[in-house]
């Protein structure tokens, strides 16, 4: 249905599904907004999006018959502490250049989060052009995604090992999901994500990546010009990391240095004898939560602890968020629900409780006027059960 039409510098403004017939004018606006792409960029571009608009995943602001900014809702599962929850992942959020500055952009967003849960997302997460935007609407900085850079030859001396390793393609998505998916719940990682299986075949289809799989861990990467870029290296076990990375190493004869999406702590920086792992990049991404219970409840805890924390929280944009959480953790999973008061709670609103959910420290986030309330005792609390450093292996 949309939000209600609202006046907007002498007009009115709606937000509501994209129109597929206004696919065009919404490419045109993706080119003023991020730059010309090719042709065939172009074709997976409308794919993609036509797919979206079918689920109800894509929305648009009309200044009345006119689009003026498009937004897009990626059906993700993100990890927390080695348990997945359905994430909305935001992506191609563009407005016109003539309707920017007017609060187009914001109307946009309140839209896209209602959506999100009325569709029965958890989580939210997007890399922001613009952070002041976002944090209007409860997004707050959560992690990063981190490229670093390796010379391809220290890669190829690593000893694989008889780790089998075999190419795989479209038809092969659903068993690299289930490999993948294996991974992140045993290592308990925290804000990785899988995408559906029909977009990964559609990733997979394409002239690159060249992927590969093994029983417990998978490689993707693609040429750019001579040098390599690993979109994605997950293993279970010290062989199989061993035996992918020797893979892209392999290459090592044309190729002299590798770029690579890794987490903070991947075992790349220890396997290898000299420190030539070197940071390359950082993108900053950002979190909201969309169901506060179903997010609390639905994450992993570390494993032994068994604690009780309360949580009043204050969400403008979603209400039902609004309220006191009793959260009480044991033996690695929480339980959560609401209370009528209680004196001692932390208080946050949706940017406080993504960082706090994030792992940001209780005392950070007091600094930065996102939590009050609660106790010294209940600030340890919380910082041991949210601990960690999420991050991501995609862009979206």
């Amino acid at each position: 249905m949309g939000d209600p039409p609202r006046r907007f510098y002498g007009g009115r403004v709606e937000t509501r599904d994209l129109d597929p017939a206004d696919l065009d004018v919404a490419f045109d606006i993706r080119t003023r907004s991020f730059g010309v792409i090719g042709e065939s960029s172009r074709q997976n571009w409308r794919a993609m999006m036509l797919r979206s608009i079918d689920d109800q995943r894509v929305l648009g602001c009309y200044h009345g018959a006119a689009l003026a900014a498009v937004a897009r809702i990626n059906r993700f599962d993100q990890w927390w502490r080695g348990r997945s929850l359905p994430m909305a992942g935001i992506g191609g959020v563009v407005v016109a250049p003539e309707h920017r500055g007017r609060g187009v952009g914001r109307l946009l967003m309140r839209g896209v989060l209602e959506r999100a849960a009325a569709q029965g997302y958890a989580l939210s997460a997007l890399y922001p052009a613009t952070a002041p935007l976002y944090r209007s609407c409860g997004w707050e900085f959560a992690g990063s995604q981190h490229l670093v850079t390796a010379p391809a030859e220290a890669l190829r001396g690593l000893r694989a090992g008889s780790v089998p390793v075999r190419r795989v393609g479209p038809d092969d998505a659903a068993e690299i999901l289930s490999v993948v998916r294996g991974i992140h719940a045993a290592a308990r990682t925290s804000g990785p994500i899988n995408w559906e299986a029909t977009e990964v075949a559609t990733w997979l289809a394409q002239d690159e990546p060249f992927a590969y799989l093994a029983e417990d861990g998978f490689l993707a990467y693609h040429w750019d010009d001579r040098d390599l870029e690993v979109d994605e290296l997950v293993a279970g076990s010290g062989a199989t990391a061993r035996a992918l990375w020797s893979l892209v190493g392999s290459g090592s004869s044309v190729a002299k240095t590798v770029t690579a999406c890794v987490g903070p702590d991947d075992p790349l920086r220890w396997i290898i004898q000299e420190p030539v792992v070197s940071p390359h990049r950082e993108e900053r991404w950002m979190l909201r939560l969309v169901d506060v219970a179903a997010a609390l409840a639905g994450r992993g805890y570390p494993a032994g602890v068994d604690v009780e924390a309360t949580l009043e929280v204050e969400d403008p944009e979603l209400p039902g968020n609004s309220g006191i959480w009793r959260l009480t953790v044991a033996k690695g999973a929480g339980r959560v629900e609401r209370v009528a008061a209680h004196p001692g709670a932390t208080r946050v609103g949706p940017r406080g409780l993504a960082a706090l959910y994030a792992g940001v420290p209780s005392a950070t986030l007091r600094a930065a006027s996102l939590a009050g309330g609660g106790d010294p005792d209940t600030d340890a609390l919380l910082d041991t059960v949210f601990a960690g450093r999420p991050y991501l292996l995609d862009y979206f």
